[in-house]
């Protein structure tokens, strides 16, 4: 992802369809901003699964990112499920945090059992040194040294990144975890068979928390060179 953004250094890499648009450098300083803004405010010594409660987006490629990047697993939350099968997967991963938007959960009827962190209110919290050491370490650093001082060559392949919830309709929710080794294969697999070039943009209409969309729409574009342009809901053809 880190070698991705900067090949697209100066172009778009990611949109969606409130009107954002970042090019690679811009979406990675964000991505290092929010991961600094997690480790000091939000998580705790030891947390380590982090729900996520937002629709196919420019934000929610950034949460997803920075939770990674922070050390921490993603659990994409199914925001069309009721209260109860929500508060079972949150359960079922020992979920203390889950990060979303005011807009989102106003749209949504659900009482989450967890605490829940709005998004805006970070927004004050991001001090000028946090803006200046992202901005040189998505422009300036070497990606090696980056992966070095992230800590990303301490991450086995088959560790867990990320916890995709089945639907629960045969029962509670199952936790299915998946491993770097099993995305990165995904990924290795589109590039070898769509091929994508780099002015290739993909259309991601399906939500983080399905498995295609968090490997093919998500990872997909951010490993490989090229963009990705987001709509909040697969059910909005005309849009």
């Amino acid at each position: 992802m880190i070698r991705s953004c900067r090949r697209s250094q100066f172009r778009r890499k990611v949109s969606d369809s409130s009107g954002q648009a970042l090019t690679g450098a811009s979406l990675l300083m964000r991505i290092l901003i929010l991961r600094r803004l997690l480790l000091r405010e939000v998580f705790t010594v030891g947390e380590k699964h982090i729900g996520i409660l937002l629709p196919p987006s420019v934000g929610a490629v950034i949460v997803n990112a920075a939770v990674t990047l922070a050390g921490r697993v993603t659990a994409n939350l199914n925001y069309t499920a009721t209260s109860e099968l929500v508060n079972a997967c949150i359960g079922r991963a020992e979920i203390q945090h889950v990060l979303t938007s005011r807009r989102v959960m106003e749209k949504l009827d659900l009482n989450l059992d967890s605490e829940v962190l709005y998004l805006e209110d970070l927004r004050d919290k991001v001090t000028w040194l946090d803006k200046v050491v992202a901005a040189i370490e998505a422009y300036l650093f070497p990606a090696a040294l980056l992966d070095w001082l992230l800590g990303l060559n301490r991450i086995d392949l088959d560790d867990v990144l990320t916890v995709i919830f089945t639907s629960g309709s045969t029962g509670d929710p199952k936790g299915v975890m998946l491993t770097y080794r099993n995305v990165e294969s995904n990924v290795d697999a589109i590039a070898r068979t769509v091929r994508p070039q780099r002015e290739d943009t993909i259309l991601g209409i399906l939500p983080f928390f399905h498995s295609f969309g968090y490997t093919v729409t998500f990872w997909g574009p951010m490993a490989l060179d090229l963009a990705a342009a987001y709509h909040f809901t697969p059910l909005d053809a005309r849009a």
